[in-house]
């Protein structure tokens, strides 16, 4: 059978989702691993994004097929038991063979978080960038709606990136800020290499006023990510959620965005 299951961690801790060689820490290796206990057989899970370095998730979605029979309790109850505290599963599902974490997936959205403020914080560090130079929530947000919609984002892609594409449809982007912090939220059909954090460089820019407003545009109009700014730190973002079609979304029990 085929079993999806939701998942958050803090990636402070972790060289990514994917397996990793030479026993580097990843996200994959732990929940496979507190699967398989669960399971008593080996299994392969499939996400429905992979994350960096230092990021974090929400509601990461992964599937994975079994031979075991198990009440939905033990891949929640049993699989944490065997999970480090770093990661958690939120809920279990039972779901068709043709879905897909990945592949299945409409849409994703990611929060980047940055902590303005002039001093540092002890307690939120590795999980907010902090930009201690004052930001302008508003005009952040004005320069980022230039993003919205179908484009090609090579400017803002990792020059590493594989995707064979660099197309993106972007259906959503806010900042907004909440006291000392901004969050910038992004919905889009799929992301390229260090897409959000790209982003977020540039607009952290635009927002400390080191550039014009106008930049985030001109920069996406440049399609070369030599001429991009930079990449923001990967500790302020978040692999927030997934949107499925709702066939595959009510058997989850996911709440659209």
């Amino acid at each position: 059978m085929r079993i999806a299951l939701g998942i958050e961690y803090n990636g402070a801790g972790f060289h990514g989702w994917q397996m990793q060689q030479h026993g580097i820490r990843s996200v994959q290796h732990e929940v496979e691993r507190a699967i398989a206990q669960v399971a008593d057989h080996p299994v392969r899970v499939h996400c429905a994004g992979r994350t960096d370095t230092g990021v974090h998730a929400r509601e990461q979605v992964i599937h994975f097929d079994t031979r075991a029979q198990r009440p939905l309790r033990a891949w929640t109850q049993g699989v944490n038991v065997n999970l480090p505290d770093d990661v958690s599963v939120l809920w279990a599902a039972h779901v068709p063979v043709e879905f897909h974490a990945r592949f299945s997936a409409e849409r994703r959205r990611y929060r980047y978080r940055i902590l303005n403020r002039p001093l540092r914080s002890a307690l939120q560090h590795g999980r907010v960038t902090w930009i201690h130079q004052p930001l302008d929530a508003e005009v952040m947000h004005a320069a980022a709606q230039a993003l919205a919609g179908t484009h090609d984002f090579s400017s803002y892609r990792a020059l590493g990136c594989q995707a064979k594409s660099p197309v993106r449809t972007l259906h959503h982007i806010s900042v907004q800020r909440c006291g000392e912090i901004l969050e910038l939220d992004i919905e889009a059909n799929a992301f390229l290499h260090h897409m959000v954090r790209n982003i977020a460089g540039v607009l952290i820019a635009i927002g400390k006023g080191d550039v014009d407003s106008r930049w985030a545009k001109e920069v996406l109009e440049l399609r070369d990510r030599s001429l991009g700014g930079v990449t923001a730190p990967p500790g302020g973002l978040y692999f927030e959620k997934v949107l499925y079609p709702q066939r595959f979304g009510d058997v989850l029990g996911l709440k659209p965005f």
